[in-house]
C-alpha cells in the first residue's frame, strides 16, 4: 500500500472511530433522564424512586462491559465493521424500544440497560483495535486517547440534548428521538471502520527512537495465556480501584459542589459537570500522549500519585476555585486511565487478540461502575458528606502506587 494512501486510510479509520464513539455516548444523558423519571406525574415524570431510576443505568454499565468483552472477541475473529455496525444498531434499538414500554421499570431496564448497554459495549470495544493497527506502536497511547476521547466528549452535547427533548416532548419521545439520532449517525460511520491489510506495516515516525521507558513484551497472547501472567492481575486491580475512585467523584460532583461550597444554582452545577466532561476528555488524549512519551507504567504512577494528593485535597476544598482545581485533576486522572489501559494491553499482549484481552481487563471498569456509586451513596447516607469517601479513596490510591511499583518490578524481571 502506498504511503500516501495508507496515511489517508489510517486517518479515516481514526476519525470514524472518534465520531462513532461520539454518536453512542448516550450514557451521559442518563443523569438528566433520571431526574425526569423521578419527578411527579403532573410535570411529565414517572414518579420513580431514585433507586428505580438508577437501575437501568447500573445494568447498562454491566452490559457495556460484557458487550465490550463479547464484541471484542468477535471482532478479533471477523473484523470490526460488522461488530461496530451491530453496536450502533443495538444502541439505537434499545432507546427506541424504551419509548414503547411506558412507565415500566423492568421494561426500560431491559431495553436501555441490556440492549443499549450491549450495543455501546460492542461498538466502543471494536473501534480502537483497528485504529491501533493502522498506526505505529509508538502512538498507541495517543490513538487510544483520541478514540475514547470521542466517547468522553459526548457528555457535552448528549446531556443538554436530552434535557431539551424532555422539556419539549416528554420521556417516551425523548427515548425515541435519541435512538433515531444514534442510528442515523453511528451506522453509516461504522462502515468506515476496517482493519489494514494482513501485510500492512505502519510507517515509522521520523526521528523515532525506541524509548527507554518502553515496557513492551513481544508476542501475541491469547486470553488464556494472558490470565496466566502475574501482571494481568496487577493491571486488573489498578484499573478497578483507580476507576472506582474516579467514578465516585465524577458521579457526585454536583452534590459535592452543593454541600461543600453551597452551590445551588442548577445552571452552574450543570456547567461544572460539563467542565468535568471536558477535562475527562482532555485527560484521555493528553494522558495517552504522556504514556507514549514516558511509558505507560510511569504515566500510571503520575496519575495515582496526583489522585492521592487530590483526594486528601477534597477534604479541604471549600471554595469554587479550589473545587475547579480538584475537578481538573479528577477529570485528567480518570481520563488517562481510559487511554493508558488500552495501550498497555496492546503493548503487553499484542494486537491479534486485543479485543478479547482488553474486554477481560475492562471488566474491572465494569465492576467499578457498579460498586463505586453504591459505595459513595452509602457513605453519604450514613454521614451526610463524602469525607470518609475521600479518606478511603486516598488510602486506596496510595495502595495503587505500591501495586504500580510491583508491576514495574514484574516487568523488569521479564525483560532480563
Amino acid at each position: 500500500m502506498e504511503k500516501k494512501v495508507a496515511r489517508k486510510k489510517a486517518t479515516m479509520v481514526l476519525l470514524a472511530g472518534i465520531i462513532f464513539n461520539l454518536s453512542i455516548g448516550v450514557l451521559y444523558a442518563w443523569s438528566v433522564i433520571k431526574t425526569k423519571l423521578t419527578s411527579d406525574l403532573s410535570s411529565g415524570g414517572f414518579e420513580w424512586t431514585s433507586k428505580e431510576a438508577g437501575l437501568p443505568y447500573t445494568v447498562a454499565i454491566v452490559f457495556f462491559a460484557l458487550g465490550l468483552l463479547i464484541g471484542g472477541r468477535i471482532q478479533d475473529k471477523i473484523g470490526p465493521r460488522l461488530v461496530v455496525t451491530i453496536g450502533g444498531a443495538l444502541t439505537g434499538l434499545g432507546l427506541i424500544l424504551s419509548s414503547f414500554v411506558g412507565n415500566n421499570v423492568v421494561g426500560i431496564t431491559i431495553c436501555f440497560g441490556i440492549i443499549t448497554g450491549l450495543g455501546i459495549g460492542f461498538g466502543y470495544g471494536s473501534v480502537t483495535p483497528p485504529a491501533l493497527k493502522w498506526f505505529h506502536p509508538s502512538k498507541k497511547g495517543l490513538i487510544s486517547g483520541l478514540i475514547v476521547g470521542g466517547f468522553g466528549i459526548a457528555a457535552v452535547y448528549f446531556a443538554p440534548l436530552a434535557n431539551a427533548l424532555l422539556n419539549n416532548f416528554g420521556i417516551e419521545k425523548t427515548f425515541m428521538y435519541l435512538g433515531i439520532i444514534v442510528m442515523v449517525f453511528s451506522i453509516p460511520i461504522a462502515q468506515l471502520v476496517q482493519n489494514p491489510p494482513a501485510d500492512y506495516m505502519p510507517a515509522t515516525p521520523k526521528n523515532f527512537k525506541e524509548s527507554t521507558t518502553s515496557s513492551a513484551i513481544t508476542g501475541d497472547m491469547t486470553w488464556t495465556e494472558m490470565l496466566k501472567t502475574k501482571r494481568f492481575y496487577l493491571l486488573f486491580v489498578m484499573f478497578l480501584i483507580s476507576s472506582s475512585v474516579g467514578l465516585m467523584i465524577i458521579g457526585n460532583i454536583s452534590k459535592i459542589a452543593n454541600i461543600q461550597i453551597g452551590i445551588s444554582d442548577t445552571a452552574l452545577l450543570a456547567l461544572l459537570v460539563s467542565f468535568l466532561a471536558i477535562t475527562n476528555t482532555l485527560g484521555r488524549v493528553l494522558g495517552g500522549l504522556m504514556s507514549d512519551k514516558i511509558g505507560a507504567i510511569n504515566a500510571l504512577f503520575v496519575v495515582f500519585t496526583l489522585q492521592v494528593i487530590n483526594m486528601v485535597g477534597f477534604l479541604f476544598y471549600d471554595n469554587l476555585f479550589m473545587l475547579i482545581i480538584g475537578i481538573i485533576l479528577v477529570g485528567f486522572n480518570y481520563g488517562t486511565l481510559l487511554s493508558v489501559f488500552p495501550s498497555i494491553t496492546a503493548t503487553q499482549y499484542g494486537l491479534k487478540n486485543y479485543g478479547m484481552n482488553y474486554g477481560i481487563l475492562y471488566l474491572g471498569w465494569g465492576l467499578a461502575g457498579v460498586v463505586a456509586p453504591m459505595t459513595a451513596d452509602f457513605i453519604y447516607d450514613s454521614a451526610g458528606n463524602f469525607d470518609n469517601a475521600y479518606i478511603i479513596s486516598a488510602v486506596m490510591m496510595g495502595a495503587m502506587v505500591i501495586v504500580n511499583m510491583m508491576l514495574r518490578s514484574n516487568l523488569a524481571t521479564l525483560k532480563k
